[in-house]
């Protein structure tokens, strides 16, 4: 669950560099968010 809400938060941040469209620096805590997230799925395993 947590690595789909991951990728969904990478797409989105892919989108809106794409798009030129960012909402300030709301979307870049989303990456960082999804990054740490993987990364603590990563170091589980």
């Amino acid at each position: 669950m947590l690595e789909t809400i991951a990728v969904i938060l990478v797409v989105l941040w892919l989108l809106g560099l794409v798009s030129s469209y960012t909402m300030g620096g709301f979307i870049h805590v989303l990456l960082v968010i999804a990054v740490v997230v993987i990364l603590l799925r990563v170091i589980r395993r």
